[in-house]
């Protein structure tokens, strides 16, 4: 198989690292499924994308709603027939809030988003993946530094990455 035959999805492919590994892995001959919570930079994602020859399929996301997850999945499947690439990118954390005036809606919407979504995720590219011929692909968890290097009044943010 050769990678143009390879389809990549990433979250959080709107905007940021999850843009710029998009457009590299166009680049490098896959094709691309875009997963993100805002059609606008979805949008323009596309269009440098396709600027540079890939093919694309963008899917408004929340990846915190299994069902919303099921139909991202679903999508791919349906216009590739295959996955062989997720990255896992999509999350976001509150806006230096001290850890004392964080609202438990606050916490929970971070860890639902950073956390429950890439396991969502993951459990939906595996059963793709197990499934497809030939077997098998690759996932791949994107971090952060916060994670070592916490910054003031990021405590979900910090907590998730830990966790990925």
């Amino acid at each position: 198989m050769t990678n143009a035959e390879k389809i990549a999805l990433i979250t959080g492919g709107g905007t940021g690292i999850g843009k710029a590994v998009a457009l590299a892995l166009v680049e490098d001959g896959y094709a691309i499924v875009l997963a993100g919570r805002r059609q606008a930079p979805l949008a323009e994602t596309v269009g440098e994308a396709e600027a540079l020859g890939g093919r694309t399929l963008a899917v408004p996301t929340d990846i915190s709603d299994p069902d919303a997850v099921d139909a991202l999945f679903a999508k791919t499947r349906e216009t590739f027939g295959r996955l062989d690439l997720l990255f896992n990118n999509a999350g976001f954390g509150t806006r230096g809030t001290a850890l004392e005036d964080l609202t438990h809606a606050q916490w929970t919407s971070v860890m639902d988003t950073n956390i429950n979504g890439t396991f969502l995720c993951t459990q939906a590219a595996f059963r793709i993946m197990k499934a497809q011929d030939p077997m098998g692909g690759r996932i791949i968890n994107n971090g952060s530094i916060s994670a070592h290097v916490p910054r003031p009044g990021s405590a979900p943010y910090t907590t998730s990455k830990h966790a990925i």
